[in-house]
């Protein structure tokens, strides 16, 4: 079994192998030659990942024997101890009830002299075995059972529509619709005066007002039920477990809606209302340039937005984390999250939406823009219920929430689509 040092050897040399493959990757490089090391270095970061889990759990066991050593060592008894002899023991051997006592304190048979493992061989001419044990009738009925008093639950990421930073939120205490009014004045023209020549006053150059509409689309988890049995007998509490679960099952879906939403009965999710920007030339992949021009598809007067951001899955952000620039730079920039420093893609912050589409024909995978052009309007906050009474002597519970979203200005937020 290889050592501690020797899984971290292995580690390091893993890195260096993935870099190297990933550097030969160049616009020189053939479409084949590419593949292969594109592979390479996807098989090298995944057995990098497990390697950093058996490092991880080997640190671990380490630790734990080192203080169990120290535990042993504070209870050996001391040089003295071991060296004394008994009134009849003439030749200076161990007696058999000093080496036993060892054993007792917690003294293993590798750790004694061989003189003392003698001792102890001799002083027993077999060892006593019996027939009870930790099966059932035999003795396991007497053996408690322990319930480990946290639950595992499985998690997946659904962020981040709904969060109060991303967006602009805006919150009311009743449903009733809200009207946003906008107005795009940015095609509209000034003449060239001309010296005692009457203005023009034809109404061509008149405002024009438009208005996006917010109103509270309501979504439920429907009734969860439990026994007043479990309610009593577990060590649980469900009441508030299940509370959590529903709640992020509304999370989940307000996401989804404020992402996807085709804005027909539901909120226009930001992806739907988004405007083009650019169009990829293949039907599974996205190159650098691509996300420049989606970068340059949106005007600079969104850009400098302090929220202005990129969107995309986490399978996008993997194809993304591999791409270069002219100089072989990567795009992605990991930050340093110990000095609170978030990882960025071309200078701006980024969000992983797990509602957005991967790269696949047709799909709009990539979106960037000013986000607090797109509204989110919440009617309160997600309401979770118990009902005691009607389900008695059960329980049941149940969540809703109210929400809309809209793109108050289509310019502020464009999309990039697959081929």
């Amino acid at each position: 079994m290889p050592t501690l040092t020797e899984l971290q050897e292995k580690r390091g040399t893993l890195i260096t192998q993935a870099r190297e493959r990933l550097n030969q990757i160049d616009a020189n490089t053939d479409e084949a030659r590419a593949t292969e090391l594109q592979t390479q270095h996807d098989a090298a970061m995944a057995e990098l990942d497990k390697l950093d889990a058996r490092i991880a759990t080997e640190e671990k066991l380490v630790k734990r024997e080192k203080i169990l050593e120290e535990e042993r060592a504070s209870r050996r008894p001391k040089p003295d101890d071991t060296q004394h002899r008994g009134a009849d023991d003439e030749d200076g051997a161990p007696e058999y009830r000093e080496v036993f006592r060892r054993i007792l304190c917690g003294v293993q048979p590798g750790e004694m002299s061989p003189e003392e493992r003698a001792v102890l061989k001799q002083g027993v001419a077999k060892f006593e075995s019996r027939a009870q044990s930790t099966s059932n009738t035999a003795g396991g009925y007497t053996v408690p059972t322990t319930l480990y008093d946290k639950i595992i639950l499985s998690m997946a990421a659904w962020g981040p529509m709904y969060d109060p930073g991303i967006c602009t939120e805006v919150i009311t205490s009743s449903g009733e619709q809200i009207n946003l009014p906008t107005i795009d004045d940015t095609a509209v023209t000034v003449a060239k005066h001309t010296e005692n020549t009457a203005l023009t006053d034809d109404g061509s150059k008149d405002v024009t007002v438009g208005q996006k509409v917010l109103n509270a689309y309501i979504y439920d988890t429907t009734f969860v039920k439990w026994s007043i049995e479990l309610s009593q007998d577990s060590i649980f509490n469900w009441e508030q477990l299940l509370a959590d679960l529903l709640g992020e099952r509304l999370g989940r879906r307000a996401n989804i809606e404020l992402t996807t939403g085709d804005g027909s009965g539901d909120p226009n999710g930001i992806v739907t209302a988004s405007s083009l920007g650019k169009t990829a030339a293949a039907v599974a992949a996205i190159t650098a340039d691509e996300l420049i021009d989606l970068q340059h598809s949106v005007d600079p007067a969104y850009r400098v937005s302090p929220k202005a951001r990129f969107q995309f899955n986490d399978t996008t952000l993997k194809t993304i984390r591999k791409l270069k620039d002219g100089q072989g730079q990567y795009l992605w920039n990991g930050g340093d999250l110990s000095k609170g420093i978030s990882p960025t893609l071309l200078g701006y912050n980024y969000s992983i939406n797990q509602a957005m589409a991967s790269p696949a024909t047709g799909n709009k995978t990539v979106i960037f823009g000013d986000h607090s052009k797109y509204f989110v309007r919440k009617v309160g906050a997600p309401i979770i219920g118990v009902m005691r009474e009607r389900f008695w002597p059960d329980l049941g519970i149940a969540g809703l929430i109210r929400l809309d979203g809209e793109l108050a200005d289509t310019a502020a937020v464009k999309h990039l689509i697959q081929a």
